[in-house]
Order: C-alpha cells, then sequence, then structure tokens
C-alpha cells in the first residue's frame, strides 16, 4: 500500500540562537525570584521566601515551555523527496564511456 507520508522528509532547523532569547528570560526569572526571597528572608518569615521562590518558578514554567514548544513547532518543515528518475550507479562502480577519435 502506498503512503502518502512517503514522498516528506521531516526536518528540523531549530538552533540553539532561537531559544537563547527564551533562556535569558528564563534566568533573568531565576535570579529575581532569589532576589526576592533574599529580601524576604528573616527569622521569623522564612516560610514566605521559599513560597515566593516556589511560586514564580512554578507559574513561570508553563510559559517557558509553551514558548519553548511553540519557537520548535515553527522550525519543523515538511520537505518533499525527490525521487530520481535515473537511478545513479552506487559505490565505485566503472562506467563504460564512448572513445571518440580525434584526428
Amino acid at each position: 500500500m502506498n503512503n502518502p507520508n512517503d514522498g516528506y522528509r521531516l526536518v528540523c532547523t531549530l538552533t540553539f540562537g532561537d531559544i537563547y532569547g527564551q533562556i535569558i528570560v528564563w534566568l533573568m526569572v531565576i535570579f529575581i525570584s532569589l532576589a526576592t526571597a533574599l529580601a524576604l528572608w528573616s527569622t521569623t518569615r522564612q516560610i514566605y521566601a521559599l513560597a515566593t521562590v516556589g511560586l514564580i518558578l512554578v507559574l513561570s514554567l508553563p510559559f517557558l515551555l509553551f514558548a519553548f514548544v511553540t519557537t520548535l513547532l515553527n522550525h519543523i518543515e515538511f520537505a518533499p523527496v525527490e525521487t530520481a528518475k535515473n537511478p545513479q550507479p552506487q559505490g565505485n562502480v566503472p562506467t563504460q564511456k564512448t572513445v571518440q577519435a580525434t584526428s
């Protein structure tokens, strides 16, 4: 049976530069949350500082994953596979050439 998807090749063109901005923003969120926790840290309210870090991480992680997945899906392409009508010889097979006389 002939599958209609056999004529296409999946190509992913995602590079590190495409997600570099997302990683920078994620690192900024982590450092801001740690700075917030350090500012809230005191001897009586330590649980608020830890809860703030956890809340920021839990709320920002889905947005980071959504941004990464949408970027990845935008860089996936289906390229058609061209089939050769005249197959080329494989390996080191000598080909016959006609000899032309020069005068």
